[in-house]
Parts: structure tokens; C-alpha cells; sequence
């Protein structure tokens, strides 16, 4: 059963590299902070929704209490629904479990929201007081996770030389992807960054940490790093005898981002911001798992299962937006659906914006349906992989 995204009615901040201008700022407080500003400037009551879903994968303070603590300091305290977690692929996950209370009959109307703070990562004591001398564990949330699956035993970028390995992708062709993906967000801040004038604010206004006054102005994404052929070209693999450079990946950031979901295209109507604007229809989700440290080619298989429930073939699919924490990602996408990664990720793409976690496909999202919305209509494709070796895809439709 489709369901719907009112056409404008979802947006993203600005993502700040790591320790950058959002790292002083609580996800979940800057979260709520963020979607109550923007539910008003939209004219979207906050009492419409039924259902709501956080996705946050960085444990912050009081974490515990997930989606019901960000929707009461929004002011919606009678709204409940689940803290959602699947690493990378929580944006899209949001959106299939949206989509799964409206197939329910749980939900008319939904707010899907994600937010994460990768900067000043939580640094966790586990005990352990059956262990020789009672000493427990720690662990940095973030670090330690990157560069130790416990199931795979390896660290991320070890996933990636596997599929490089597999599908015969060269550093070359990774710093041409990385090139281009530079090339391709310059044409979201072209003219006067009109492109994401369109889901994110013209002048972002970073609050304190209390939430009392501005101490920083943000106009995009901060953290964005300038490409150079020459400066790649002088990078060594981080791997003995590999191949994945720093160019040729993200860097983590900070950041949310949100969209509504509703169950008919009645009331998607009613609650868009944009009068006589476009029908955008969620059409099917997917999901896949490669295996164990093949990570960056999941995605494959949550296409393929996407494409085959929405009843299409990706010859009918018009845009393609990826979650590419690595520049492999995308080539080995590419040659298993026999594409050319140059038709990817127009206006840019994670590998270029910065990667935190939870909001990352949400803001791939919502720059598909705005990349639609340009060419007149079409279907589009989000597709992303996850730790675990997993992935997600979402199909779109806009007309």
C-alpha cells in the first residue's frame, strides 16, 4: 500500500563536521528544538500526528527515554512511537517503519525524525564483576565500533577493500568518483545554494547548549572538504597493499533531519507547505545482508528486493541517491546494475556532505524528491548500506 511525503514538508540542518559548529549540542534536544522551528515556519500543527519515530544510533544523556522525551519538549506530550536503530540505514528504516503502522492501520499521519551528534562520542564503562580482578570494559561509541565488528572481525574500511577486491575497483577510480561527487554538489550551491535553499534553511542559526541564544550562523554544510586530483594522487591507502584512501570516503558529522509521512494522498495535500505542489508517493522499501565484511555491497540486494515489491526494473528508475560512506559503494553498485555511476548522486551525496549515522538517507531522501521535483516527475532510488553488512533501499515516486 503507497503512502505519502506532503511535498515539503520535511527538511534537514546543515551537517557540521566532526568537533565542529553542532558538537556542544545534546542530538536529542537539538532534534526537537530543530523540528519544532520547522513544523511552525511549514504552518503544520503539531497536534496532527498520530505516530512518531526517532532514529538516533549515538547514545546521548537520558538516551534511554527516546522518542517520547524529543516529542514532549516539542510540546506533542500525548504523542508515543519507537527509538529506532539501524546504524547508516536508520534514515530509510524510519521510512519503512512508517510505512509499516499505516499498512497496520496504527497511523494517518507521521513524523519521522533522526538526529545524531558523531562529535564527543560517549564513552561507555561495561562491568564486569566475575572477571579476573572485577575490571569491566570501555568502549568509545564511536571509534571502537568503526574498527571492530565483532562478527566480521574487521574494521570498516576492511569491508571496503573486500569489495574493491570483488568487483576489481582501482584508488584510480576511487578519487574519480570522489571528483565528480565534488563536481556534482557544486551544483547544489549554485546559485546561491538555491538547490538546498529548497529543504534547508538560508541561515542556519546554532544555538547555545541551553537553547537560549545563537552563537553561531551556518549557510550549508560545514566541514566540506576541497578536491584536488593532485593532493588524492599523493594519498596511500590506509591498508598495506589496498586501495581505499582518505579521499575516497566520508567523514563523520553532526546533524538531523525529518519528513511527514501520511496514509492518503487527501490529506498529503492538505499538509503541504507548497500549494499545487508535486504528489510524492513511498512506493517500497528493502532490505538485504552480504556477507560477513562485505559491507558496501548490501545495497545491491536491498535494491533488487525494493525494485521487485514496487513491480519496476532500474531502466525506469530516473534518480539514484546513495548513502557512499566509501567511493567503492557507489562503482560496485554501478557495474552490478550495469550503470554509469556518473547518472549517481546528483547536487552530491554523503561522501561529499558529511555522514551522521541516523539522518544521513533521511537528507539523501529528501534532496531525491527535490531532484524529481526538478525533472518534472519520475521514480527515484535511495540506497545505503549499514554496519552489519547490511543495507536499505526506498523507492519514490513524483508526480
Amino acid at each position: 500500500m503507497p503512502t505519502y511525503i506532503p511535498y515539503g514538508a520535511d527538511w534537514s540542518t546543515p551537517f557540521a563536521r566532526w568537533q565542529g559548529s553542532l558538537s556542544h549540542l545534546h542530538s536529542m534536544e537539538f532534534l526537537a528544538h530543530t523540528a519544532k522551528s520547522e513544523l511552525a515556519r511549514r504552518n503544520i500543527d503539531p497536534g496532527v500526528f498520530d505516530f512518531a519515530a526517532l532514529g538516533i544510533t549515538m547514545i546521548q544523556h537520558h538516551a534511554f527515554y527516546g522518542l517520547p522525551w524529543v516529542t514532549a519538549m516539542m510540546g506533542i506530550e500525548h504523542l508515543p512511537g519507537p527509538t529506532v536503530n539501524q546504524v547508516c540505514a536508520t534514515g530509510a528504516r524510519l521510512v519503512a517503519t512508517g510505512v509499516g503502522e499505516m499498512a497496520a492501520g496504527n497511523s494517518e499521519v507521521a513524523l519521522l525524525m533522526s538526529g545524531d551528534r558523531t562529535s564527543n562520542a560517549a564513552q561507555v564503562y561495561y562491568p564486569a564483576p566475575h572477571a579476573p580482578g572485577g575490571a569491566g570494559v570501555t568502549e568509545n561509541v564511536m571509534f571502537d565500533n568503526f574498527m571492530d565488528d565483532p562478527f566480521a572481525k574487521c574494521a570498516m574500511v576492511d569491508t571496503a577493500e573486500n569489495v574493491a577486491r570483488k568487483f576489481g575497483i582501482t584508488t584510480e577510480e576511487q578519487h574519480d568518483v570522489a571528483l565528480y561527487r565534488h563536481e556534482q554538489y557544486q551544483a547544489a550551491l549554485a546559485d546561491d545554494r538555491a538547490f538546498q535553499k529548497r529543504f534547508m534553511a538560508d541561515s542556519f542559526d546554532v544555538p547555545d547548549a541551553k537553547f537560549r541564544k545563537t552563537v553561531a550562523t551556518l549557510r550549508g554544510d560545514e566541514g566540506v572538504y576541497p578536491a584536488s586530483a593532485d593532493k588524492m594522487a599523493g594519498l596511500k591507502p590506509m591498508r598495506p597493499g589496498g586501495t581505499v584512501t582518505y579521499a575516497g570516503q566520508t567523514h563523520p558529522a553532526d546533524g538531523n533531519a525529518a519528513l511527514v509521512m501520511t496514509k492518503t494522498a487527501e490529506r498529503a495535500r492538505d499538509l503541504s507547505p507548497v500549494r499545487d505542489g508535486p504528489l510524492v508517493r513511498v512506493l517500497a522499501t528493502g532490505s538485504g545482508r552480504e556477507d560477513p565484511a562485505f559491507m558496501p555491497a548490501a545495497p545491491i540486494l536491498a535494491a533488487k528486493q525494493a525494485l521487485k515489491r514496487a513491480g519496476l526494473e532500474m531502466t525506469q528508475i530516473d534518480v539514484i541517491k546513495s548513502h557512499n560512506p566509501f567511493a567503492v559503494n557507489d562503482i560496485a553498485f554501478a557495474r552490478a546494475f550495469q550503470l554509469d555511476w556518473k547518472s549517481m548522486n546528483n547536487f552530491g551525496s554523503s561522501l561529499i556532505w558529511g555522514h551522521p549515522q541516523g539522518p544521513t538517507g533521511l537528507r539523501a531522501i529528501i534532496e531525491m524528491i527535490e531532484e524529481l521535483e526538478l525533472r518534472g516527475g519520475g521514480y527515484g532510488l535511495f540506497q545505503g548500506c549499514a554496519a552489519g553488512d547490511s543495507g536499505m533501499a526506498v523507492i519514490i515516486e513524483v508526480r
